[in-house]
């Protein structure tokens, strides 16, 4: 079995609780899966989340894509002391998706120090892969707070 790599203990009804209000909420994304060493999450294609010519908008791919890596980062690290932020994403769009659902999974390439490197992979209901992408994060210092 696989050593997990989570260092701050979270549960995915905490995770979906977090995107409440948010661009996740409002595209219907939702997180599945905590595994050992992956997150998975889904989203709707539907009127939310299509471009104009009825199929997935790239970027709402994207921003499953960094929803799932930005959690899971976030996850990787003691939230007491340590936060991440994104550096740099990309994405491969390699087929079109008109509806149902698409599912992400995102793993880690690496976990340093400093910096995080995740790739997702989002594919559709017959598990068919739609978009592959890879996010940069970093691994910042929380503020210590200065007494008043």
């Amino acid at each position: 079995m696989t050593e997990s790599i989570w260092k701050t203990p979270f549960t995915v009804e905490m995770a979906n609780a977090y995107g409440q209000g948010t661009a996740n909420a409002h595209l219907g994304i939702e997180v599945l899966e905590k595994g050992p060493d992956y997150l998975t999450g889904r989203m709707p294609v539907d009127a939310r989340t299509k471009q104009p010519a009825g199929i997935l908008h790239g970027g709402a791919s994207v921003l499953l894509a960094e929803t799932l890596a930005s959690w899971a980062g976030a996850f990787c690290v003691d939230v007491a002391r340590e936060s991440v932020v994104g550096q740099e994403i990309n994405a491969n769009h390699l087929r079109p998706a008109t509806g149902g659902w698409v599912t992400g999974t995102t793993r880690p390439v690496h976990i340093g120090r400093r910096s995080q490197v995740w790739e997702t992979r989002i594919v559709d209901e017959n598990d068919k892969l739609v978009c592959i992408s890879r996010m940069t994060l970093a691994v910042i210092d929380r503020p210590v707070p200065q007494p008043s």
